[in-house]
């Protein structure tokens, strides 16, 4: 059962774990320890709090999509044409079975979501736009804007 926890739950030696682990998920539980100052045992304890309480929600392998030929990214503001609970739930659902979109945010502003979508080039991004986006439950308009270069990742 996960519970939930807040920031001021965390302390000093759960940020070190956390940072340490952003930095090298791939790090050994005893080289972890050693780093934040723990031996082996309680680090585990600690960890295991930190991913069962839902802190840390996963550790994954992150690539260069430019080595797999998916250079294009694009953002598509998407406009709905209702936005009532109903239709919002409808709208991320299907959003979510979208394998091009690499992000969807729900923004405050004159559109609804932000995408960012991610494609090996126009071409492909067009298909995405017309066959998969513009096909969503309740979208009733989009505009694209391409990234000509990335200048900052979080990856």
């Amino acid at each position: 059962m996960k519970m939930d926890r807040v920031e001021g739950d965390l302390d000093r030696i759960d940020r070190k774990i956390l940072d340490a682990l952003m930095r090298d998920g791939r790090m050994t539980i005893t080289d972890l320890a050693n780093h934040v100052g723990l031996t082996k045992t309680p680090c585990q304890v600690r960890l295991k709090r930190l991913q069962d309480s839902g802190v840390i929600t996963g550790f994954r392998a992150v690539v260069d999509p430019r080595r797999l030929g998916m250079e294009h990214v694009a953002f598509a503001e998407v406009k709905l044409s209702d936005t009532r609970e109903e239709a919002l739930g409808a709208f991320n659902a299907a959003v979510r079975r979208i394998p091009e979109v690499e992000e969807c945010h729900m923004i405050a502003s004159h559109f609804d979501y932000l995408l960012k979508v991610r494609t090996a080039d126009i071409r492909r991004y067009r298909i995405v736009l017309g066959e998969k986006i513009s096909s969503l439950p309740h979208v009733s308009s989009t505009s694209t804007y391409v990234a000509m270069e990335t200048v900052r990742d979080a990856y």
